[in-house]
């Protein structure tokens, strides 16, 4: 038996795999992959890649006001 993983699956689980580790790391699950994605096409250089990381966002607890 062959298990075929497709795109949109994959797709999914990273999806599923990114808001959880943003909840882990108390990051706004909407607002830290939209800000990384933000950042990556607004062209954030490489050498400083490590501040996308959901842990370096802001805790979603600390923005509400």
């Amino acid at each position: 038996m062959t298990l075929a993983l497709d795109e949109s699956s994959l797709a999914g689980q990273l999806l599923t795999s990114l808001i959880a580790n943003c909840k882990m790391c108390d990051a706004d699950p909407v607002n830290c992959p939209s800000g990384t994605l933000r950042a990556l096409l607004d062209g954030h250089p490489r050498s400083r890649i490590d501040g996308l990381v959901p842990w370096k966002f802001w805790p979603a607890s600390s923005r509400a006001a």
